[in-house]
């Protein structure tokens, strides 16, 4: 979600597809294998690169929002990994009716049913179906 490199930086000027002011307004942490100093950006968003994995920028993300819901975006593999982990509480997923090509599995190796995850609302448009998916609590939670 924050651009197309993939490997190391090559280009430090790169600040993401958003141009100066991106939408998310919030402290933003990027998944990736190569540190990068933190970029700060118009309208509250600033961009930090995390290098330790899904739980340190789970960590850092819930530090930062301090008691506030966490948002976790990208691709299906991070959506993946986070999934596996019981991370998620609650999926919300935009299915518009565009074929792509092949791309990649969403649910790829995960079964969101054994999960304990089930569908709480879909509502259809013209230009998208919306689905929310949420974790069961688990009685001893």
């Amino acid at each position: 979600m924050f651009g197309p490199i993939r490997g190391s930086w090559r280009d430090m000027n790169w600040k993401g597809w958003w141009g100066d002011s991106p939408p998310y307004h919030v402290p933003t942490f990027v998944l990736t294998h190569h540190a990068r100093p933190p970029i700060q950006m118009e309208g509250g968003t600033t961009f930090y690169f995390v290098t330790g994995g899904i739980h340190e920028a789970l960590e850092r993300a819930r530090e930062a929002a301090n008691g506030m819901d966490v948002r976790i975006g990208g691709g299906p593999s991070t959506i993946q990994q986070y999934l596996r982990e019981g991370l998620i509480d609650e999926l919300h997923v935009a299915i518009s009716p565009v074929l792509l090509g092949g791309g990649e599995r969403l649910f790829e190796g995960v079964n969101l049913r054994a999960s304990g995850y089930e569908c709480v609302s879909f509502v259809a448009s013209e230009k998208a179906t919306h689905v929310v998916l949420r974790r069961k609590k688990h009685p001893d939670a």
